[in-house]
């Protein structure tokens, strides 16, 4: 028994730094979850012009990993004004951070559905999956 305590008590120490990936940011979906689109749906719709990329990564990601070309730059993946985000509500909104054990992109569409936007995906991968697929990337603007 005492085994069982301590093992589960070192793999909940160790929780935090799995969000240390998406900057202190860390997330957990809930239950009225976006769809979850792969990195060739995403550059697929990108390159058709039929989806916005969201980008919930902090400034230091960014600069370091770089983001989906054409991509909307968050202020804060679960704090950012919904007039970051284009108008129209129908709009297909792609979220992504930085990984697969990073949250931020759960919580930035979570924001955006509970605001009205009726076409939202995320990119579990992020931007460590998307590069590692070969995809392009770009330099943040002004992050």
């Amino acid at each position: 028994m005492k085994r069982i305590v301590l093992s589960l008590a070192l793999a909940v120490s160790f929780v935090p730094f799995a969000a240390l990936a998406c900057e202190g940011e860390g997330h957990q979906a809930s239950a009225n979850e976006p769809l979850k689109a792969t990195v060739a749906e995403v550059a697929t719709w990108t390159k058709a012009k039929q989806a916005t990329p969201v980008d919930a990564n902090g400034k230091d990601t960014r600069s370091t990993q770089g983001v989906i070309p054409g991509a909307v730059l968050l202020t804060s993946s679960s704090q950012y004004d919904v007039k970051e985000l284009p108008a129209a509500k129908d709009t297909k909104l792609v979220f992504y951070c930085a990984n697969e054990k990073c949250g931020a992109s759960h919580a930035a569409a979570k924001r955006a559905m509970e605001n009205g936007y009726t076409n939202v995906a995320v990119l579990p991968a992020g931007i460590t999956g998307w590069k590692q697929a070969g995809q392009p990337t770009a330099k943040p603007n002004n992050t």
